[in-house]
């Protein structure tokens, strides 16, 4: 095990499957750290996770988070300072109401697994990304 030190990258390191922008941070062998941007007046794709659960926390921006896991649905208006959890198969659904990006940072447990891990679903917005 060794320490490690990273800026965040100006360019994303990634787009993910929804269409929003990823930075990767930090990580160990139990969570790793990422921010996720989503451009102004954007809609993301509905998508859920398969192993992974997250916590996210807003730091810039304004917009709304839709989640549903089992009988229980709901959309939350988010801002800088709120935190939302994303438990293993929630689906999810993110927007961007802002004249800015809406930006969180997510820790991500565990890890990262790779391609196949997020799926598509039904969500209660048209999206917007490419």
């Amino acid at each position: 095990m060794r320490f490690d030190t990273k800026s965040i990258s100006d360019p994303p390191d990634a787009i993910a499957l929804d269409g929003s922008e990823v930075r990767v941070l930090c990580g160990l062998s139990r969570g790793a750290l990422s921010v996720f941007s989503l451009q102004f007046d954007a809609v993301a794709r509905a998508v859920a996770h398969r192993s992974i659960e997250e916590v996210w926390y807003f730091v810039a921006g304004r917009g709304r988070m839709w989640r549903k896991l089992g009988g229980q649905e709901e959309i939350t208006e988010v801002s800088p300072g709120l935190s939302i959890s994303l438990p293993t198969g929630t689906q999810f659904q993110f927007r961007c109401d802002g004249a800015e990006p809406l930006t969180a940072i997510a820790a991500v447990m565990p890890p990262w697994p790779g391609e196949g891990e997020v799926y598509a679903v039904a969500g209660p917005w048209m999206p917007t990304v490419p």
